[in-house]
């Protein structure tokens, strides 16, 4: 199956996205606790930015939604990798990490979610155009889920000392 060749550019970017997803989860899961893995953050970060870009390598003719997401996800990870790395979270850049890893995660999930019921048959069956009701829950559910947990990162996302240049 090409979906998971890591030789295809439909495996290679399936791959990023799963990678991402995973140390996304471990980054927000860190955010929430008050710790940070550094290694961890830099994989997710640089996985999530590599997913949104390879995702424009795909073949199209016009902009399509998944091009929206793309281009929102590399704004917020602009943002996010700004005030991770040079402003080293100092300040409000603190909250603003957090909240723009939190919001990373989801826009993958999101994504996840609509490629899960656009190619598996259950969830295909449930919603075949994703306009259906059982999809808009499932996204619905998501998103409650990651705006409490954003929330609670900005709660824990606790001042830093500006860094001296």
């Amino acid at each position: 199956m090409t979906i998971f060749d890591p030789t295809s550019w439909t495996g290679f970017h399936t791959w990023l996205s799963l990678i991402a997803l995973a140390t996304g989860f471990v980054v927000v899961l860190d955010l929430l606790a008050r710790r940070e893995r550094p290694a961890w953050t830099a994989i997710f970060l640089a996985t999530a930015v590599l997913t949104s870009a390879t995702g424009f390598g795909f073949p199209f003719s016009g902009l399509l939604p998944s091009h929206i997401v793309g281009i929102v996800a590399l704004v917020v990870l602009a943002v996010t990798l700004v005030a991770r790395y040079p402003l080293q979270r100092a300040g409000h850049w603190g909250w603003v990490y957090a909240v723009g890893a939190v919001i990373s995660l989801w826009l993958l999930v999101f994504v996840a979610v609509a490629q899960a019921f656009a190619k598996v048959p259950a969830l295909k069956a449930l919603a075949p155009t994703q306009s259906e009701p059982p999809f808009a829950i499932a996204q619905l559910v998501v998103f409650a889920i990651f705006v409490l947990a954003g929330a609670l990162a900005v709660r824990g996302a606790r001042p830093v000392a500006r860094p001296q240049f």
